[in-house]
């Protein structure tokens, strides 16, 4: 069975093929965070779904391109920018900052691009210009262009793609510029905003007059820039269905005539102890305060993890103290198999060709399966639970602990949780050359020090190679690019790749 995934534009499970023709290549583009604040834990639990699909599509030898935009321009950041007395780039900066920061205390992948709408304010303008040569949007009387429903309907278009509306309460003509309106308040919703007094500094010059860009645009215009005019998955929290999503149809379809994404994909909403999440209640938490408290981002990760993206998840600390038990049982496994391991990592050389182990494949069958991670965590719970009792009975041979670390190290690329556990790198050269994915000998053996090599400086050099192997030499330059900016230089050989600190 293949990788299948509901689709929210279909409302059903689909089959998952790529719009590139060789199957390979796949645009992935995930809302990032508006920088206005530190980011909760509810924006955090779709995050981190972004990135367990990044790493499941990546687990599936699919080549990914993953754009995570930041929003530094929008109505919250305005109000922000003018009740500190600050500039807008010293304000979003820290919180930008911040952000990725906390993404690598998470464990999540650094997506590819990094667009931040200020910076594509050109791009932006275009295809508003395109969009009001098509009679798709409007110049009002307080200077602000528009969207036009009416007249997107009204050339055969479908607003209304991901959710149902109810036109019967719309009336024409009635406008919205405020970024955020509930779907009970369809209307025409704003692409560009005329400039304002409370605006201050926070403006462009423009061919409809001075101002800023309407929120939803920003996003067109980024994905479509870097991505083309369709690409394959679309990523966001359920709460982005409208207006933001829905908008992001209209516009780019409106401008494009073409379909703009073929997989949308939504996670649910994030409970904490039970109640919506408020800073009233006592249960509003960034990933800051629960490291405060004394939990570790694995920790919370891992919680993250445990539920169906598209079920509520009730978030509890209750419920961090039981990762830490969880994550607690499987180091102890892992450091009881390099134990027993020990006889054979002495030595340089191991088994060329490791048997495959038929508990990835059916730990791949449950993420098939629309991303069934609750499944496959039940999978890895009764493989620890095997061989614990088969490392107690003695049962366990040198050679036999050897592949589950191997098996340990292939559900680690999904699930990311990076113990602290010095498992030989060269377990990954010698078994992923076993699958036939085509890595030159000796990877990670000619790694200078390879037991100091940061896991994420490993990681972005196999995908470098993969996308070599794919022909895709842009990437590739991308990723060099993105080791050299980690400290690391990575050089070709005969022989294999070299990493080697800078």
């Amino acid at each position: 069975m293949g990788l299948k995934l509901f689709n929210t534009l279909a409302r059903s499970v689909q089959d998952f093929a790529p719009l590139d023709s060789a199957g390979k290549k796949v645009g992935m583009y995930c809302c990032g965070p508006t920088v206005y604040d530190f980011a909760h834990i509810g924006n955090w639990r779709t995050f981190v779904f972004g990135d367990l699909v990044r790493r499941y599509l990546e687990f599936k030898n699919f080549q990914v391109t993953h754009v995570m935009n930041i929003t530094d321009i929008e109505d919250k950041i305005i109000k922000r920018v003018h009740e500190n007395k600050t500039t807008l780039p010293e304000f979003t900066q820290q919180f930008e900052a911040a952000f990725f920061e906390d993404l690598k205390v998470l464990n999540c992948k650094e997506p590819h691009e990094k667009p931040r709408a200020t910076k594509y304010i050109p791009e932006i303008i275009s295809l508003i210009e395109k969009l009001i040569a098509r009679g798709i949007a409007y110049k009002a009387d307080d200077g602000s262009v528009y969207f036009s429903i009416e007249k997107y309907r009204g050339c055969g278009c479908n607003y209304g793609q991901l959710l149902k509306l109810n036109f019967d309460e719309m009336r024409a003509g009635k406008r919205v510029k405020s970024d955020e309106y509930a779907k009970e308040s369809i209307a025409d919703f704003a692409l560009w905003k005329s400039r304002v007094p409370d605006d201050g500094d926070v403006f462009w010059p423009s061919p409809f007059g001075e101002g800023r860009p309407g929120w939803h645009i920003e996003c067109s215009a980024m994905s479509m820039k870097i991505l083309g005019p369709g690409f394959d998955l679309h990523l966001g929290g359920e709460d982005l269905k409208f207006p933001h999503h829905e908008d992001e149809i209209a516009q780019s379809e409106g401008a494009t005539g073409k379909p703009f994404v073929k997989y949308w994909l939504h996670g649910a909403h994030l409970l904490v102890e039970g109640k919506k999440m408020s800073k009233s209640l006592g249960n509003f938490f960034t990933l800051r305060d629960l490291l405060a408290k004394g939990f570790t981002g694995r920790e919370v990760r891992y919680l993250l993890l445990t539920a169906h993206y598209r079920e509520t998840f009730n978030f509890t600390l209750e419920g961090l103290q039981g990762a830490k038990t969880a994550l607690a049982r499987i180091k102890e496994c892992l450091e009881k198999l390099l134990e027993t391991a020990e006889a054979i990592l002495k030595h340089k050389e191991i088994p060329p060709v490791l048997p495959a182990s038929a508990v990835v494949e059916q730990f791949s069958k449950a993420l098939d399966d629309d991303l069934n991670i609750s499944k496959a965590w039940g999978v890895i719970f009764e493989w620890i639970r095997d061989l614990n009792r088969a490392i107690t009975q003695g049962k366990l041979s040198s050679e036999q602990a050897i592949v589950a670390l191997d098996t340990w190290k292939k559900f680690d690329k999904v699930l990311g949780l990076n113990f602290d556990l010095k498992i030989p790198a060269r377990i990954i050269d010698e078994t992923t050359r076993a699958q036939g994915i085509g890595l030159p000998v000796g990877l990670a053996a000619s790694i200078e020090g390879e037991e100091e090599v940061p896991r994420e400086i490993i990681e972005l050099a196999e995908e470098r190679i993969l996308a070599k192997k794919a022909k895709d030499f842009k990437r590739a330059d991308i990723i060099r690019e993105q080791i050299k900016s980690k400290g690391w230089a990575i050089e070709d050989t005969p022989k294999g790749i070299k990493l080697k600190p800078l």
